[in-house]
Order: structure tokens, then C-alpha cells, then sequence
């Protein structure tokens, strides 16, 4: 006897949406590194 394997979509065993804004805090974080490295450097 065996059991059924449902299947359960990403967005609904989550329980919400998956927004992109991390790709944006991510980028954005990244460039503000760069900029104070190069201001650091360029001291």
C-alpha cells in the first residue's frame, strides 16, 4: 500500500509570494560597497 505524493507548488507550500526585491537590496548594497572601498582606497 502506498501513500500519494501530492504535489505542492513552491508559492502555496510557502504560504505567500516571493517578491524580487532582494535582488535589488542585494545590488544596491553591493554598489554602495564598492564606492566606499574606492573612496577608502582613493584616500
Amino acid at each position: 500500500m502506498a501513500e500519494e505524493n501530492p504535489h505542492i507548488s513552491t508559492e502555496d507550500a510557502r504560504a505567500g509570494s516571493t517578491p524580487h526585491i532582494v535582488r535589488y537590496v542585494l545590488g544596491i548594497s553591493l554598489a554602495l560597497v564598492v564606492i566606499a572601498m574606492l573612496l577608502v582606497l582613493w584616500r
